[in-house]
């Protein structure tokens, strides 16, 4: 495949993508909002498995109840701690188990329930936010680094730099900042968008450690010119929780 063909296709998967997006959000039904998240996840959690080289298809069952059960239970993310007690209370009982196996269940499990609790908390307009903060990071990341960007940032993503990371995140809390005030002042804005941006740059080096681990270069093929879901949510996993827990403590 010539760079033409494969930048026309990643242009065309990342229209679609926002497509998607944008009528999802316009709609607002939670319901349909349920549908499409259920679905980022389930796909992202059998990626996860790969990665951390988990062999059980059966987790897949237990994820899709967590789920079913987020959709009519209104706090999502406790299900997440709850599935850790859970599986604890399995290891205990039964020395056949590993602990590997509940790695899918903290990433990326938490943040998707995280992401699905803040819009039944605070609705459509916060995921508006987070989609802005980490949009912004990675662009901003990416704009800087190829102009200026010398320094590495560090060894598990080479191509990163500290100029683009920084700069990511200064045009990342600019945007949030505007966006935040539909919900708090300037400065709380200022603070949550700050902090988001920088938990999404860390989100994405995250997945970049577990595909260096794994040795692929991508968590799947699944968005053609994207690679895997993971690969496009990364930073909302660790950015959405990072939200929730701001806005519950700081609004």
């Amino acid at each position: 495949m010539s760079i033409f063909e494969a930048d026309r296709e990643r242009i065309v998967t990342g229209a679609a993508l926002v497509a998607a997006v944008l009528v999802v959000g316009l709609i607002d039904n939670f319901f349909l909002m349920w549908l499409l998240l259920g679905a980022v996840y389930l796909l992202g959690f059998k990626e996860a498995m790969k990665l951390y080289g988990v062999e059980k298809d059966s987790l897949l069952v237990y994820a899709l109840g967590i789920w079913l059960i987020a959709g009519v239970y209104p706090y999502g993310d406790d299900l997440f701690v709850l599935a850790g007690v859970a599986y604890a209370s399995m290891v205990a009982y039964n020395k056949e188990l590993e602990w590997k196996d509940f790695l899918p269940f903290i990433y990326p499990t938490a943040g998707m329930l995280f992401i699905l609790t803040m819009y039944q908390e605070y609705g459509v307009v916060s995921l508006l936010w987070l989609l802005v903060v980490v949009a912004m990071s990675d662009i901003g990341a990416y704009a800087v680094g190829k102009s200026i960007g010398k320094t590495p940032f560090c060894a598990t993503s080479p191509k990163k730099t500290m100029e683009g990371v920084v700069g990511g995140i200064v045009l990342a809390t600019i945007a949030g900042s505007f966006v935040g005030l539909t919900f708090v002042t300037f400065m709380t804005a200022f603070i949550i968008s700050f902090m988001v941006s920088v938990s999404s740059i860390f989100g994405d080096l995250y997945e970049s450690s577990l595909k260096r681990a794994a040795g692929v270069k991508d968590s799947g093929n699944i968005l053609p010119g994207h690679g895997g879901v993971l690969d496009r949510i990364d930073g909302y996993l660790f950015g959405g929780v990072v939200m929730l827990v701001l806005l519950r403590g700081l609004v």
